[in-house]
């Protein structure tokens, strides 16, 4: 069996970037591995949650409970599991994802009030890695970044075209909401956070890398 270690983190925080970064240097140390990203937009079964993003279902994130949306999702990493990356897994390969069912755990779960949290997780986590029998993170990386700096980054993103942001990057007190409930998550199931903050300024993206090389090293990697 492989290994899989999932690069989380909000909106904006940098996860391509780092996901893209990691994949390299574990290529280059000879590094049997692949990069898969979610929702797999460029797969059929990422179409509800297209229609999800796009506001088909609602023009706010919470239009669609945390149960249903978190079911769009997870069909879509199934689909991608079972039809790309399951053998390669499943023969010893390392996999890196950039978001995975912990980013059902940390948008949708902020949904719900905190009293409500405990029990959705305790259902996403056994529905995906149980009964649709996706498999579990070794280890979860989050990059947490402070809203209003992810903020700045969306829009140097888009250019401050607003038009181009989905549902959950246009509310911004989903967003706070959604740090709130990653930071919980963070400390409940022992994911590896790294600070991508200083000073109310974001830290560089080789010494964000750095600290994710070291925390994958602590994963029997060499970086």
């Amino acid at each position: 069996m492989g290994k899989l270690i999932v690069i989380e983190g909000l909106d904006g925080s940098g996860k391509a970037t780092q996901s893209g970064l990691l994949y390299d240097v574990l290529s280059a140390n000879g590094a049997n591995v692949c990069k898969v990203t979610f929702p797999d937009y460029e797969s059929n079964s990422s179409a509800l949650v297209k229609m999800y993003l796009a506001g088909e279902f609602g023009a706010k994130a919470d239009d669609v409970n945390a149960y249903a949306a978190s079911t769009f999702y997870a069909v879509d990493r199934y689909a991608s599991y079972k039809t790309k990356w399951q053998d390669f897994y499943t023969g010893g390969g390392v996999v890196i994802a950039d978001r995975y069912t912990t980013s059902n755990a940390v948008h949708q779960c902020s949904k719900l009030p905190k009293e409500q949290w405990d029990a959705y997780l305790d259902w996403l986590f056994e529905f995906e890695y149980k009964y649709i029998s996706i498999p579990k993170p070794d280890a979860v990386i989050y990059l947490d970044v402070d809203t209003d700096i992810s903020q700045m980054l969306l829009e140097k993103r888009y250019n401050g075209d607003e038009s181009k942001r989905d549902i959950h990057e246009k509310d911004k007190e989903y967003l706070a909401h959604s740090q709130a409930a990653a930071r919980y998550c963070a400390e409940k199931y022992g994911w590896l956070t790294v600070k991508c903050c200083d000073n109310g300024a974001m830290r560089s993206i080789e010494d964000i890398h750095s600290d994710v090389k070291t925390l994958v090293k602590n994963i029997a990697f060499t970086v």
